[in-house]
């Protein structure tokens, strides 16, 4: 894997994180706004799996392991139907 791979695949993370921790954040201040209080030690926890989820993106990106597998890729019953077909 290149550097500029590497680089991109870690600004991905980070927005990831970013979107993650903003959804966190809007549903705080919704629940604020109704009245209803969150614990500290739940929003504690929530940022602790975000933290997770950003390690294990970074894992599989520094092993090349993908983290989600995109429709059609090899190995995929999609592909097997398509060689049936085709």
């Amino acid at each position: 894997m290149s550097l500029s791979g590497i680089v991109l695949g870690v600004i991905n993370i980070a927005i990831v994180a970013a979107v993650l921790l903003l959804v966190g954040a809007i549903i705080l201040w919704f629940c604020q706004w109704f009245g209803l209080a969150i614990p500290p030690q739940v929003q504690k926890l929530y940022i602790g799996i975000v933290a997770l989820v950003a390690l294990y993106m970074l894992v599989a990106l520094l092993f090349g392991i993908p983290s989600i597998r995109i429709i059609g890729a090899p190995g995929g019953a999609l592909r097997s139907s398509i060689g049936a077909f085709g």
